[in-house]
């Protein structure tokens, strides 16, 4: 998957602060074997035993919230399809979610035919868009949609998002979907896992821990909140095996990395009380 052709939907300013680091903890190895998939396509490659270090983990997961990112914020076209098409798929990486999304994926790239961009264009519009009528109509991919009882846009969870990324210096750029949108949402995570690594890189522990309670926090009020409706949905409404994978993987890899930071952060914790 592309690395970095995410379009950013924000701006990042940093502070200076200091405490303990977590540990690297056996959360590398499983965040590694979720992670993005990297260049030249293989159904036969295993997780590497080898454990990345935290500002190197931090960065797998931000390339990884990107490239998710950008697959929700507007249909695939030919230059994203030739990146992905030349990339390497894992095949066990312990989470099952994953592991079949990244297989539905891979079977759909290796199809992937002349009209294939036409083709996901058509179910991107058919997954997320529907026919407009109600709520009912598509997987629409907004937190508000899912979260408030009539089903509407533009609603509490919009307002919590939009707080969000303001108490973290960070806001829309020239993209009118809602602060809810999936995409923002995901590159909220994106953003604050390069956060993370640059303050590890720059031993600013306590900035770092201070961001991985923030991704922590919001991955559980909102992501957890209604990803498993969104991605259910879209197994309903999508036709091709791109955007059902698209939805296994989403899943996934966000239970996955909830779990990763949660250790990550117990570790803190664990540090302090000795």
């Amino acid at each position: 998957m592309p690395q970095n052709n995410t379009e950013q939907a924000a701006s990042v300013s940093e502070e200076e602060r200091r405490t303990s680091a977590p540990e690297n903890t056996a959360a590398s190895k499983r965040s590694q074997d979720a992670s993005a998939p990297e260049e030249e396509q293989t159904t036969d490659t295993e997780g590497s035993e080898e454990e990345v270090d935290l500002p190197s983990l931090m960065n797998m997961r931000a390339r990884t919230y990107g490239v998710l990112a950008r697959l929700y914020r507007k249909e695939v076209d030919d230059d994203v399809l030739k990146e992905l098409q030349g990339m390497r798929f894992p095949t066990a990486t312990g989470n099952k979610k994953v592991d079949k999304g990244y297989r539905l994926l891979y079977d759909y790239l290796k199809g992937a035919w002349e009209d294939s961009v036409t083709e996901l264009a058509v179910d991107y519009v058919r997954t997320f868009i529907g026919h407009g009528v109600n709520g009912y109509s598509a997987a629409y991919p907004y937190e508000s949609v899912y979260t408030s009882e009539k089903r509407l846009m533009m609603q509490e969870a919009r307002a919590e998002v939009l707080q969000t990324l303001r108490d973290n210096h960070l806001k829309r750029n020239q993209w009118n979907e809602g602060e809810d949108h999936i995409a923002i949402e995901l590159e909220f995570m994106q953003r604050m896992s390069m956060r993370t690594a640059k303050a590890l890189r720059d031993e600013r522990e306590d900035d770092a821990i201070t961001y991985l309670e923030t991704q922590f926090r919001f991955a559980n009020d909102h992501l957890m909140n209604w990803l498993p409706m969104l991605t259910k949905d879209m197994l309903m409404f999508a036709k091709t095996d791109f955007y059902k994978g698209l939805a296994y993987l989403t899943m996934g890899y966000v239970e996955e990395d909830v779990d990763i930071l949660k250790e990550l952060l117990d570790s803190v914790n664990d540090g302090e009380a000795e």
